[in-house]
Formats: structure tokens, sequence, C-alpha cells
């Protein structure tokens, strides 16, 4: 499927992870990483089956001792059997090429294999250990992707650029060493994967830090200087509002620039919150920039002094929230329906206009309005709701749009 982004994408092969691909002006794959234990596998299963019912469409797990490389094919048994088929990723650190060894159930049940060069071992035992999971893929047939980091960047070519950089008649600052070291990195380990015989287009990259403009600056050389497909994200972002304008103003300026073929939101987790919201932030980011659609987005006025009732809010949010819980099903019934288009307004000022724009928009009466509801569809006044159940009246007319305009045959 080849994307309709209005967006030029930068040229790059397709990697097949799984039933996703990614790459080769293929839609951006949004992808999650549980933060269970995976050595318990029913917790595992669980957080995955959200993630995965939340439109994640790849899934890291860690996967750092022997338990939990254990636990990886019976997580994905119990995955399919509930009809759930998503690609998962290995997230391997110090120890992988042991416990793909150990474990072969595991390096063939998982879909994609992530090696860190700065941590897949030190010294003399770091080819050797690399060069293992390479092998390992290469055996099982799976793609691996190369993803540097610089909270563990290879501190031995870190130093060694150090060096060089001092040689130099007028040397770089530290910061752009370090971006260097980051693309090099990256660089040359997928240079020596196809060496020991890793095919190209099985090989995927990331270079990730924590900054904004760093994150950008690292992003926009290494796309320069390969066609690997690019994984993006913003390392540790943050919690919250933070994590998530951190995470867009560093990713949207790259897909803006047509960089990155798969994407995660890294945000921390308020304690006891969903994981999901991951998921749904990455899917909004490329939504409202035009790049995919995943389910009806709602136009909401953000409230002012003409709009004292927080009904709108209400409806804004219940709306939202009812669009979202039935796109699994329109997905398989009334594919199509994650383009439609909603408007909930307050007030008469731009009430009518953004709701003409909609596919359905409703405009809520303001501060001295009369009672009344006007519903607009398809850009036409069709009817007016008025009294205490215009929650259900509007949401039914949504529901009554999708059956009519997007039902499968």
């Amino acid at each position: 499927m080849q994307s309709d982004s209005p967006i030029p994408r930068r040229p790059c092969h397709a990697v097949k992870v799984g039933r996703a691909t990614v790459g080769g002006g293929a839609p951006i794959v949004v992808q999650s990483m549980t933060n269970t234990d995976t050595a318990d596998i029913a917790a595992s299963v669980k957080q995955i089956a959200e993630l995965w019912r939340a439109g994640s469409e790849v899934v890291r797990v860690t996967v750092n001792n022997p338990e939990s490389a254990k636990a990886v094919p019976q997580i994905a048994d119990k995955l399919a059997m509930m009809g759930i088929d998503v690609p998962l990723v290995g997230d391997f650190h110090y120890n992988g090429h042991q416990l793909l060894t150990d474990e072969p159930a595991c390096a063939e049940r998982l879909a994609k294999y992530r090696i860190n060069p700065g941590n897949v071992g030190f010294g003399k035992k770091r080819d050797s250990q690399f060069g293992a999971i390479i092998d390992l893929a290469n055996r099982y047939e799976k793609p691996v992707r190369i993803g540097v980091n610089w909270g563990s960047l290879d501190q031995a070519l870190a130093q060694q650029m150090m060096d060089e950089n001092a040689l130099r008649s007028e040397p770089w600052s530290a910061a752009r060493v370090l971006q260097e070291a980051l693309v090099r990195s990256a660089l040359d380990s997928a240079a020596r994967a196809e060496q020991l015989g890793m095919p190209h287009n099985r090989i995927l990259l990331s270079a990730k830090v924590s900054g904004v403009q760093e994150l950008i600056a690292v992003y926009r050389d290494l796309a320069k200087r390969c066609a690997y497909p690019l994984h993006l994200g913003l390392t540790e972002a943050g919690m919250g509002s933070k994590g998530i304008v951190a995470s867009t103003a560093a990713l949207a300026v790259l897909l803006q620039e047509g960089i990155g073929d798969t994407i995660r939101i890294s945000l921390t987790p308020e304690p006891g919150a969903s994981r999901t919201q991951e998921v749904i932030v990455a899917q909004e980011l490329l939504q409202t920039m035009g790049l995919r659609a995943f389910t009806p987005l709602v136009t909401a006025c953000p409230g002012c002094g003409r709009t004292t009732s927080e009904f709108f809010q209400e409806l804004a949010k219940s709306v939202q929230e009812h669009v979202r819980a039935k796109m699994p099903e329109w997905k398989i019934s009334h594919p199509g329906a994650e383009h439609l288009t909603l408007a909930v307004m307050g007030c008469v000022v731009n009430g009518p206009g953004e709701s003409k724009h909609a596919d359905i928009g409703i405009s809520l009466p303001g501060t001295g309005e009369a009672p009344a509801a006007p519903v607009f569809i398809d850009g036409e006044k069709k009817l007016t709701l008025r009294g205490d159940n215009i929650a259900q009246e509007f949401t039914a007319l949504i529901d009554a749009y999708v059956e009519h305009k997007y039902k499968r045959g």
C-alpha cells in the first residue's frame, strides 16, 4: 500500500517487519513498547493487546534475561489465540547474542531484533557479539533495527572521534562531534551487518537523543547519508504535556521534510495511567499533519466568554471517545470512516462556519443565544437539535452517516 501523503517522502528501501511494511513509500508505521516485565506473560499479553487495539502496528518488548526470552513464544501464542496479529520486536542489550542462541523459539517468533551498538558488547567482545546477533538474524531471516542512543553511545567510538577532532585545525564543538558519533555509529554498524551477510533491505536505523534541536540535526544528517528506513523518536521525552510537546516539536519538523518511516512517542505514563497514550499521540501527530488517517478527529472551539456552559466541552469529549471506540469495528465494516471530519462548536461566531467545513458539525448555543443547535451535514444545515438529549441525538447522526457513506459494499 502506497502512502497518499501530500508531503514527498525521502526515498528508501522497504523492510518487512512481520505483517508491517516500513519504508519504501509505505504509510508511516506507528509503534509502541511495553513496560511490563516480559516474563509476566499475562500482564504482557494484556498490555500488548491494549496497545494493538489502540492502533499500535508494531510492539517492542524487553528481552533481558532467560525468563523473558522463554516467555516470548508463549506471549505470541496467546496473542494469536485472541486473534491479535501484531509484530513483536525484541529489545536486546548486553546479552542478546546469548539469549537468542539459547532460546531459538524466541529468535523464531520475534518479527525483528533491536540492537544497540553502544552496549551490544565491549572491548574485544563487541564485534563477536554483534556478529552473533547478525548471524542469528540471517538464520531466521529477521530484520534488525540498529538503534543508537546518546545515553548509551559507543564510548570507544566517541573517544576516537574526540581525539580526531582535537587534531583539526578548526575543531568542531563537542555537540557536533557527539552528533557525528551517533550517525557514524549507526552507519558503521549497518555497513558491518551487510559485510556479515545481512541484506540491506532487512536493516532499519535510529539515532535517538532527548533534545529537540539535536534530534532534528542528527536525523537530517542521517537521512542524507543512507537509504535505510528510519525509526523516529525523541528518547526519554518525559511526562504529560512536556513529553507530548517535545516529541511533536521534533518529529513534526522531520516528518514535514519527508524524513521518517516509523515512529514511537516515548512518553513517561502518569502513575497508573494507560500505556496507550503514546499510540494515540503518534496517531494524532500523523493525522493532524495529513500523513495518515486513523480515527475521526473532532474540531472544537476552546471556549470564551460567549460559551459559559461546559456542555460543548463535554459533547466534544464524548464524541471523540465514541468515534475512537467505534473505529476497531468501523475499520472492518466501514473502511474509510477514519477520514470522517466532525466539528463541535460553542457559539454562533465560528460555529456555523466550522460546522460547514466538517462532514458533520454542530453549533451549540452560546450565552444569550436561542437554545437551539443547528446541525450541518456535508456543508448544509439539515436539522436543529433542542432539549436534553442533544448528545445522544448527535452521536446517532454520526453513526447513521457512517453507516450510509462508508458501509462496505
